[in-house]
């Protein structure tokens, strides 16, 4: 079975500029243009019947679509030695309404909450090897990203399959955002 997560694709040119921010901290296994995504919901591993479900309850969510722009970088942890290199939300509101309506959704299925507190981000790179005054230079040289803004009209369902590579992201199904109808 593989893992499955709730997240936001990235346009061409967001990718693009974190791609190019992709560089200079020794050790770091950075994510690629191809893996960066916001997660909304991890859900873990979900046998096909409750995926279907899953499914079935998303495909009728009301949501409007929104702007989002990304923000400065940090880590996790926020203490201790730094394990990911992050790019952060200038304005999480419409993401945390998003996922509040998606939680709202999911309740009756068995799917177990993700026990961590949701912190929007997009993963950068892993930094577990790295040393520490690279990642902090790292973070000093990009406290001022900012990318363009963008306009966020799909929630994806994706799958995680680990991999010798990683793990390899792929979308098993999207649903449109669209304005609540009264």
């Amino acid at each position: 079975m593989a893992r499955l997560f709730l997240g936001l694709d990235l346009p061409p040119d967001v990718d693009a500029h974190l791609d190019l921010m992709s560089c200079g901290v020794p050790g770091a296994r950075w994510e690629g243009r191809d893996k960066f995504h916001l997660t909304l919901l991890f859900l873990d591993e979900l046998d096909g019947r409750v995926q279907r479900s899953l499914v079935d309850a998303l495909t009728g969510l009301r949501s409007p679509p929104f702007e989002l722009t990304l923000k400065g970088v940090g880590v996790f942890p926020p203490r201790g030695a730094p394990s990911s290199l992050w790019a952060g939300v200038a304005d999480p509101a419409p993401l945390l309404a998003l996922r509040q309506k998606i939680v709202a959704r999911l309740r009756e299925l068995p799917v177990a909450a993700d026990p961590r507190k949701f912190a929007p981000h997009v993963t950068l790179a892993r930094v577990g090897a790295s040393p520490v005054d690279a990642v902090v230079a790292y973070l000093a040289d990009h406290v001022l990203f900012r990318s363009e803004t963008f306009r966020v009209e799909q929630l994806n369902l994706y799958s995680s399959v680990r991999s010798a590579k990683g793990s390899q992201y792929r979308i098993e199904a999207g649903f449109p955002l669209r304005v609540e109808v009264r």
